[in-house]
């Protein structure tokens, strides 16, 4: 079982020498997976009323609907999968080069677009059906983009199932892992909202970590091999990385 205060110890070291260019990737990935809730709120019935006085807002609203929708379905998909291989690949400590020009690789780009629309398409229909579902699913899925930036073409179906058994038994201390980060989050809330954004290099960086533990848990499990990640088989020793005996190697 892995510990969250380890997770982030190897997190802040992945992050030494990096941290600015890990900054401005998790601007980028706050952006396109749509990091930061939102709230709705106000007189229902004043809006209504406006609305009825303006009917064209309804088209501006449904344009400005469409335009997300094509962004997030062209560009933020394949953004957000070349920047989670960059947080994997800081994890690890290997040549962090071409993250994005990888997602949007032939291939690469059709395999993200479809597995993560598919993905997406499963959250909202969870959520529909019950709040709290859709939230457990959404843990359930959560390392779908880490899958998918080893390997964008092991097939939605593979993916999804494959991050539903990485995820068995640690949905509840990952969600403990997203609340320790709370404190984090309010004191970047006090520093003039901006430093909200000075913690998500921290955050991803950890979920990084968090990925790679569950991926070792799931080769050793043979949820899924070496193949279907596109791993070689001398990649870094997670035995290693994460014992007494740890030292660091540049095979892999």
């Amino acid at each position: 079982m892995w510990e969250r205060a380890e997770l982030k110890s190897l997190a802040k070291q992945s992050l030494k020498g990096n941290y600015w260019q890990a900054f401005l990737i998790a601007l980028v990935l706050a952006l396109v997976s749509g990091s930061g809730g939102s709230s709705s709120g106000g007189s229902g019935n004043r809006t209504g009323e406006y609305i009825s006085r303006n009917p064209e807002i309804i088209i501006i609203v449904f344009a400005i609907i469409i335009l997300a929708l094509a962004f997030r379905l062209l560009l933020g998909y394949s953004l957000e999968i070349g920047a989670r291989r960059y947080f994997a690949n800081l994890a690890q400590f290997k040549p962090i080069k071409g993250y994005f020009s990888f997602a949007f690789d032939g291939t690469n780009y059709k395999g993200i677009i479809f597995t993560m629309l598919l993905r997406d398409i499963f959250l909202i229909l969870w959520t529909l059906l019950l709040i709290i579902p859709g939230i457990i699913k959404g843990y359930s899925y959560r390392m779908v983009p880490y899958i998918l930036a080893d390997n964008p073409n092991i097939g939605a179906e593979n993916a999804i199932t494959l991050s539903r058994k990485m995820m068995d038994g640690h949905k509840f201390n990952a969600f403990i892992l997203d609340l320790s980060f709370l404190g984090w989050y309010i004191l970047g809330v006090l520093v003039f909202i901006v430093g909200i954004f000075f913690v998500y290099p921290y955050f991803y960086a950890t979920e990084a970590q968090l990925y790679l533990v569950l991926r070792k848990n799931a080769l050793e499990a043979q949820h899924c091999t070496y193949e279907d990640l596109n791993l070689k088989r001398e990649f870094k020793d997670f035995d290693n990385y994460y014992g007494d005996d740890y030292n660091r190697r540049d095979d892999f």
